[in-house]
């Protein structure tokens, strides 16, 4: 059997094939992927997470805790933690993929209706436009500074521009070919940046203080704890914002993968962000007070390593560029079916960049950061939340064929529920989501209404969390769920109810249809 498979020795073996080469460009779009093309491990999904975070935008994330008015190890405790929540949340979301065949949006109709899981398309919709426009922005800024520094070059808007379109033209490039590109440029920046990286250590040493303190007036909150926070909660957004991602590479691994290599590959590619993270913490100090972080560091830094953060910035705004729009592409080619995974992405790389340029141009960008990091923690985590206690009280058994039916023109099927929305899991979602943004602080743009509730310490999260699983699970008590939605083994915890699965049939009136049948009369002619 082909060392990829890595299953387990019970299972029956499965010829692959051969991985396709990088410069294929991908067929497939969030359709499931056949057991013969699960040529991925669960080391490339460890890889391909600690690429796609292992870059510029990840190290703007680490200098937030010092930008809030922290001193060096607080910012240092409340980036681990930060880290390490978020981590734990995000484990369960690369179970989908192997089981499913395909993306976690995808797979969420499972448990929100196969028309209900568009909110898991909006939502990483969401989380690509924010990681991508901060990519670029960053690592355009770097090539901007490096420019400016080494050969004199003015800065500009005319040039930040331009160089943003570079950027994001070559991210635009790498994701149309699809998943080996994306995933050959992950493995060059996860070696190329980490060593790049750790000779901060060299380039910085006689600079850098651990000591750094700027005291308890800094506090952008007024006080520690809801500052610290803040800091935790705005570094815990990277990991989260993998959740709705996972399921777009772990397709490709076989479903057969024992589970805990799949939560150890999560575990461990989010741990080792650590290393961007605290690169921004440290060198964060060096530069407190300056408006525009990354043209002060290079300013700051010895002519070799201002070279090398240019190659840091250019590759890691590719990685986590690439990470971001890949995904994406694929729901936008689903919900209008009209767009190939390839216009999609192209279409989404449009818009994103002409966020970038009004970001970038009108507004603040640490603000705008701020802002969106937060939308996704508190409508993201809830939904997370949903997905994990589905998969536990089913399970872990999934209908690949009925998960497909919204994407194929159809209706039916078992996860078609009410008109194709499964309420129990939508108004869980609405209400926890909700109910963290009232708690939500995340200045100047969210603010609720209960933000003081804890003497300033922001509790959204721990609202929203709650919240899905009280909502959820009580749902599924008071509505229990047709017997046919779960495995032979029945529910786990929770009720069922006897029902009938209703047959799955074309739907005339769906553009995925007239789609279908406007290929097939072409084919026939």
């Amino acid at each position: 059997m082909n060392a990829n498979n890595d299953v387990d020795s019970a299972e029956p073996s499965i010829v692959l094939n051969a991985r396709p080469k990088m410069t294929e460009i991908e067929g497939y779009g969030i359709d499931t992927i056949p057991d013969a093309d699960r040529t991925s491990t669960w080391v490339d999904l460890l890889r391909i997470q600690f690429g796609g975070a292992n870059t510029f935008a990840t190290v703007l994330l680490g200098t937030f805790p010092i930008l809030l008015g922290l001193s060096f190890w607080q910012a240092v405790l409340a980036t681990i933690c930060g880290v390490l929540v978020g981590t734990l949340f995000l484990m369960p979301m690369g179970l989908f993929g192997p089981r499913t065949g395909t993306n976690n949006a995808v797979s969420s109709g499972a448990f929100f209706g196969v028309r209900g899981r568009v909110l898991g398309s909006f939502l990483s919709l969401l989380t690509a436009i924010a990681f991508y426009s901060i990519s670029v922005w960053v690592s355009g800024d770097a090539l901007v500074g490096a420019l400016n520094r080494l050969g004199g070059v003015p800065d500009s808007i005319g040039l930040r521009t331009a160089i943003y379109a570079i950027i994001g033209l070559i991210v635009i490039v790498v994701v149309v070919f699809g998943y080996q590109f994306m995933l050959f440029v992950n493995k060059t920046a996860v070696f190329a940046n980490t060593a790049l990286i750790l000779l901060a250590v060299l380039a910085f040493s006689g600079t850098f203080d651990a000591g750094y303190n700027p005291g308890p007036s800094a506090f952008a909150l007024g006080e520690f704890w809801p500052t610290f926070v803040l800091a935790a909660l705005i570094v815990m957004g990277n990991p989260i914002s993998f959740g709705a991602f996972l399921g777009d590479w772990a397709r490709y691994i076989p479903a057969s993968t024992p589970p805990r290599k799949l939560f150890l590959a999560t575990f461990l590619g989010q741990s080792l962000t650590l290393i961007p993270f605290l690169f921004g913490v440290a060198t964060a100090t060096l530069v407190a007070g300056e408006a525009d972080y990354v043209f002060a560091l290079i300013q700051i830094s010895p002519a070799w390593y201002a070279i090398l953060l240019m190659l840091v910035a250019f590759i890691g705004g590719l990685s986590t560029g690439t990470t971001s729009l890949y995904g994406t592409g694929l729901d936008f080619s689903s919900v209008f079916p009209r767009f190939s995974r390839v216009q999609a992405t192209i279409a989404i790389g449009v818009v994103a960049f002409i966020f970038i340029l009004t970001g970038r141009i009108f507004f603040d960008l640490l603000g705008a950061v701020n802002a969106f990091i937060g939308a996704i923690v508190v409508t993201t985590t809830p939904w997370m939340v949903i997905m994990a206690i589905g998969y536990f009280v089913r399970r872990g058994s999934f209908d690949p064929r009925s998960l497909q039916v919204f994407n194929q023109g159809k209706t039916g099927g078992k996860y078609w529920f009410n008109s194709g929305v499964n309420w129990r899991g939508m108004v869980a979602w609405i209400g926890a989501a909700a109910l963290g943004l009232l708690f939500a602080n995340y200045p100047p743009v969210i603010i609720g209404p209960f933000i003081n509730a804890a003497g300033g310490i922001d509790l959204s999260l721990i609202v929203a969390i709650v919240s899905a699983a009280v909502l959820y699970l009580g749902a599924l008590w008071l509505f229990p769920e047709p017997r046919y939605v779960f495995g032979e083994e029945g529910p786990r915890v929770i009720p069922s109810r006897p029902g009938e699965v209703q047959d799955v049939v074309l739907d005339h009136s769906s553009t995925a249809a007239k789609m279908a049948a406007k290929r097939k009369a072409t084919t026939n002619a």
